[in-house]
């Protein structure tokens, strides 16, 4: 690895777990500080957070094709400042109003500079050389939640939550911002792959479903654990010690799990390690199913380690299959299912866990599978740059 190439990963890396640590990590520790200042019930700031998460989703292939054009330099530099507004509304939000507005941004931030983002920039650099640098970022940003969560407590705890947002917002133009625009390199426009203003054609053939429908499930699942794995795994019989002790095995699983993808399956199709990731939840509620709340660890390591692959495999697996063309485009089509899953999984699975308690796992479980058995009906491929279509390898 060159140190051109590695400078741009540890800029990536840490303005991705900046960007993961101030957004989508956060509700988790502030939604309720704020939601009570407010005078508003938490589960109204989960509903302006879910929103976010479509808002992000629906402007996922519009950002990507943006990447394709000229490189991704623009785009996540402009999502640290769309960030730091965002944080900015939040920490100076006194009504409900501002409050949506500052999801708003930060939902259009989350669409910029998140991790389809970074990998499309990553495509657009390294073309299919791309995997390895996906793995690197994504090795740094699994400790998004174990630094961010513990940074966010620290700031409510000392100086309050509207202070923390600030705080937040700050660290979005004074490190993340720099970081953005100094790392990464200018594409010239000579260099794109589509004419301005040309919608690519990509067909939404049978590939492209059936990783749209793995993604989408996958990451339902994703979402619903996020939000309520402790309370399932009380339901199963841990207490409550157990349950958050299993919580904080999730992050070194995900950064474990990706270790050993980049090293034992690095020569392997990703296809491979997306399908064991997808069938390492249904394997965790097997074991927590017969064993019950002790077995709590056991089951936030295998669905940790699903969920660190199955995040490197939204990014590899369509670079594998389709090739770098088009590559942000596509990854922001296929990502738009995923991040609409994610925003509703957590309501849909609260009112699922009401009639279901820890059983809930039956429906994630099968989630998993749906998204296994999609993943089994696709056909290793590999793409021809030269004749910029996909060539099958059977």
């Amino acid at each position: 690895m060159s140190e051109k190439q590695m400078r741009v990963i540890l800029a990536l890396g840490t303005t991705q777990t900046l960007a993961w640590a101030s957004s989508y990590y956060l509700p988790a520790i502030l939604a309720n500080p704020i939601a009570h200042d407010l005078g508003i019930s938490p589960n109204l700031f989960f509903a302006a957070f879910s929103g976010s998460l479509v808002i992000s989703g629906l402007l996922g292939p519009r950002v990507g094709r943006q990447i394709d054009r000229v490189g991704g330099r623009q785009v996540l530099s402009i999502s640290n400042v769309t960030f730091a507004t965002g944080l900015a509304l939040l920490g100076a939000a006194h009504s409900i109003a501002v409050l949506m507005v500052a999801w708003l941004f930060l939902g259009v931030g989350m669409g910029l500079g998140l991790y389809d983002a970074a990998f499309g920039t990553l495509g657009r650099i390294y073309g299919d050389k791309a995997r390895r640098a996906i793995t690197g970022i994504t090795l740094m940003a699994g400790f998004a939640s174990t630094i961010g969560w513990p940074l966010s407590a620290w700031g409510l705890e000392h100086i309050g939550w509207r202070n923390t947002c600030y705080v937040w917002a700050a660290a979005h133009i004074l490190l993340g911002l720099p970081l953005n625009l100094l790392c990464l390199p200018r594409i010239e426009r000579r260099a794109m792959t589509a004419a301005a203003g040309t919608r690519p054609n990509i067909p939404i053939d049978r590939p492209m479903v059936l990783l749209a429908v793995a993604f989408a499930a996958a990451w339902a699942v994703t979402g619903a654990m996020a939000a309520h794995l402790p309370r399932i795994l009380e339901s199963l019989g841990a207490t409550t010690v157990q349950a958050v002790a299993a919580g904080a095995f999730i992050g070194p699983a995900q950064v474990l799990a990706r270790i050993l993808e980049a090293s034992l399956l690095s020569r392997s199709h990703p296809l491979l390690s997306c399908r064991l990731a997808c069938a390492a939840h249904p394997c965790g509620a097997v074991i927590i199913a017969l064993i019950g709340g002790p077995a709590a660890i056991a089951f936030a390591i295998f669905h940790g380690a699903g969920n660190g692959i199955l995040t490197i495999a939204r990014g590899t697996v369509p670079l594998a299959i389709f090739g770098p063309h088009n590559y942000g485009y596509r990854l922001g089509l296929l990502g738009a299912p995923a991040r609409v899953a994610q925003a509703f999984a957590p309501l849909a699975f609260s009112l699922l866990i009401d009639d279901l308690g820890g059983y809930v796992l039956v429906v994630s479980s099968g989630l998993s599978l749906l998204a296994l058995f999609a993943l089994g009906m696709l056909r290793v491929t590999r793409f021809d740059p030269a004749a910029a279509e996909i060539v099958s390898t059977r």
